[in-house]
This record gives structure tokens, sequence and C-alpha cells, in this order.
């Protein structure tokens, strides 16, 4: 590292769209810390990165468990006094079921996941994204009020939400919110709602990634 480079956080990097953007990232030149709960995973997402040229550390870390999550934003402050970035890619996706049939343990989890973390990361890495004029990066899928969608729609738009409240309310004092709204990708969350989807025909992770970060 240099005393000059960018830090990109990354929740949720392990695969899909999360890995993609934490290997375009380092490949632009950051620093990306990477976060997920599956070490092998990392360890192959960081192997790609140092193949190219680019420099990460992992985090072997569930975004759920709030006091990793604060260890690792005092770890965020001591060491680089901030982040340029943080894309926060990390969900969980209920399997689909009638909203009369929701399992308690998957709507709870999902609630957890996908709003409670937001809400909890957003507190502590506000004042790390301030001190470098940073930029918060959130994914939208729209999947509120369809079919069998009940705990992964509502609670995703929840954690939209959420974040477009904290965009709109930091318009004028940072940091930038952004929102972006992917296309479709061959990710594992999508197989698991579309298990029987002609998986060649939607965006690669990586072209999806290169997009997003270059709108920013």
């Amino acid at each position: 590292m240099t005393e000059t480079q960018k830090i990109a956080l990354v929740t949720g990097a392990s695969r899909g769209l999360g890995a993609a953007l934490a290997e375009d990232l380092a490949g632009r030149g950051y620093h990306v810390l990477a976060v997920a709960r599956t070490v092998g995973a990392l360890e192959e997402l960081d192997d790609r990165i140092r193949r190219a040229g680019g420099s990460a550390t992992l985090a072997p870390m569930d975004v759920a468990e709030a006091p990793a999550m604060q260890q690792l934003a005092e770890a965020v402050l001591g060491r680089w006094g901030g982040l340029d970035l943080w894309a926060h890619a990390a969900v969980h996706a209920a399997p689909l079921a009638p909203a009369p049939h929701v399992d308690g343990k998957d709507w709870a989890k999902s609630v957890l996941v996908n709003m409670d973390v937001t809400r909890g990361l957003i507190a502590l890495l506000e004042p790390l994204l301030r001190a470098r004029q940073g930029t918060a990066l959130f994914f939208d899928d729209p999947r509120a009020g369809q079919k069998f969608f009940g705990a992964y729609g509502a609670t995703k738009a929840g954690q939209i939400a959420l974040a477009r409240s904290w965009q709109a309310e930091a318009a004028s004092v940072g940091p930038r919110v952004i929102i972006a709204e992917p296309a479709p990708m061959p990710t594992a969350v999508r197989a698991r709602f579309f298990p029987g989807e002609d998986r060649g025909a939607l965006t690669p992770c990586r072209d999806e990634a290169a997009r997003i970060l270059d709108a920013l």
C-alpha cells in the first residue's frame, strides 16, 4: 500500500457481485477490505486480486455479528483513518414462499441481515466515509410485492428505503450515497429464485461491477 492509496470496504465480498466489485476496485488501485463469512472464497478472491497486481485485506467476519463489525470499524479508523468507498453487497435471500407460509426463522434472518445490519453499518461507517469524503454504494433489487418474494422483497425494500433516507440527509454534508440497480446476473442468490433460468442470457457479474463503478 501507499499512503495515498484509496480504501474500499466490500461487505459480502466472497462471491457474485461483491467479489466482482472487489476485484474491479483492486484493479483500479484501491486497497480492498473484503468482508464475508466464507474463508475459502475470500482466499480465492485474494489470490485473483494479487495475481492481477492488486492488494486486499481479508476480514472473515459475519456482518450480523455487531461486535465484529464494531471491531472492524475501529481497526479501519486506527489503520487508515477512514474509507473512500463502502459497497454493501451482503444480503440474505430467504426461500420463496407464499406470505402465509413464510418461515419465522427465515423472516427473522432476513430482517436481521437485510435491515438491522444495514442500519448498524451505516451508523458505524458514516464517520469513516465522511473523513475521506467517501461514497456508500447500495444495490437495489425491487421485488417488493411480487408473488412469493414476501421475506426477501419486504426486507430488501426496507434496506433501500433506509439508504434513500440517508442519501437525502447526507446530500449537503456527505458522504455521497449511491443506489445502483444491477442487471440480472448469474449469482447464487438469483439461482435460488429462478433455478431453471438460462444463466447464459444473464449479464456477467464482472461486467455489471465495471458498469456500476464507471458510473460513480
